[in-house]
């Protein structure tokens, strides 16, 4: 069973909102509890102002986080009308999150190296996951997919962070390796030995990723995104199905043990 939820209530006010890349932007709010409180892999729930139709809060993962600041920096595309009321918040804006969510990523004990593959607005989670492996002093290579050069983000903050390897994939070949980033993910689990693997992004690439992980012997986790509606576990719209049955993602999850996972 699922531990109690940590989520709770913050007040937040928005510092900057930004566009980064194609369709992206990077929302950076200060909610200092938050800051404090939340971990790699975990997820929010903001309530977007504009829309009193608009019952549902908007899940997204985060970034970076400053606890001495205060503040939570959030990557989120623009897919919808929810996230463009996101966009249209000003520094000074304010609203309410709920958070922090879920389970994070899960470091096995004695990893020595690491692989992060991300694919699109998937690579923010796996940025605070290389600052704690970074802390840990655990050599990890990056492998990053986009659809083109301009829609790609956190190459460079991954590079400051000190990824060994860092492989470029875009879907027309505009930077990089002209493909899919699922490619150089396997080409570099042929090529070294990995204790641990972790991916986020579209589900036919997680799979993939995971295919490629457990045919290298290596442990691999995925950070699944579904829409999780309450946050907390009530209401069962964010529900995966893995070999131990049904499991809720924003309890059990986001990020789960890939090897469980049966429905992607």
């Amino acid at each position: 069973m699922p531990q109690p939820s940590s989520a709770r209530l913050h007040e937040f006010r928005v510092v900057s909102n930004d566009k980064i890349a194609d369709d992206t932007y990077a929302l950076v709010i200060e909610a200092p509890a938050l800051a404090a409180a939340i971990k790699p892999g975990q997820f929010m729930n903001f309530e977007v102002p504009g829309n009193a139709m608009s019952l549902l809060r908007i899940p997204l993962s985060y970034a970076r986080a400053d606890a001495d600041a205060g503040t939570v920096e959030i990557w989120y595309a623009v897919v919808g009308e929810g996230t463009e009321r996101l966009s249209q918040m000003r520094p000074g804006d304010t609203s309410t999150v709920l958070g922090p969510g879920g389970h994070g990523w899960s470091v096995p004990e004695g990893c020595s190296r690491a692989l992060l593959v991300g694919g699109g607005i998937g690579v923010p989670p796996l940025v605070p996951l290389a600052e704690q492996l970074h802390a840990q002093g655990i050599e990890f290579d990056v492998c990053l997919g986009a659809k083109t050069a301009t829609a790609g983000v956190g190459s460079s903050e991954l590079d400051a962070l000190g990824a060994h390897v860092i492989e470029i994939a875009t879907d027309d070949g505009t930077d990089g390796y002209h493909g899919f980033v699922t490619d150089p993910a396997a080409k570099l689990l042929d090529e070294k030995r990995y204790d641990y693997v972790a991916t986020c992004g579209p589900s036919v690439m997680m799979s993939k990723v995971a295919e490629s992980a457990a045919k290298a012997g290596a442990y691999c986790e995925a950070s699944l995104e579904r829409m999780m509606s309450c946050g907390f576990g009530a209401c069962s719209t964010c529900n995966v199905e893995t070999t131990e049955g049904m499991k809720g993602a924003c309890m059990c999850g986001p990020v789960f043990d890939a090897s469980k996972v049966v429905v992607w």
